[in-house]
């Protein structure tokens, strides 16, 4: 599962359609063009409380997953604690493969 979810985030990343750090994420959200947060269970408690009430206020669901390291890795970017998903399609996928449900590319 956790192979499956990083391998989305790569294509995600090398398809242009997902932005990382909590500056831009927040440009985003208010822009309604953020579909899923992705944020690193290692990051800190202030980071997730502030990026929570950001996806609550615009209704965008928030998932808590990985390390900062390996999401950062799966993304070809460094230090990244906050990944934002602006395409529905492939917010979708990655809800399913995280929560279980139907899995990408099972065959």
């Amino acid at each position: 599962m956790v192979n499956k979810v990083y391998g989305l985030l790569g294509i995600s990343a090398k398809a242009g359609k997902i932005i990382a750090g909590m500056d831009i994420i927040l440009e985003n959200l208010a822009k309604k063009k953020v579909k899923l947060v992705i944020v690193a269970e290692d990051a800190s408690e202030k980071t997730i409380k502030n990026i929570r009430y950001y996806c609550e206020k615009e209704n965008v669901e928030l998932i808590i997953f990985g390390n900062i390291s390996e999401n950062s890795k799966s993304i070809g970017k460094h230090n990244k604690a906050i990944i934002g998903i602006l395409d529905k399609n492939l917010a979708n996928s990655l809800q399913k493969v995280i929560h279980g449900g139907e899995e990408f590319g099972k065959n």
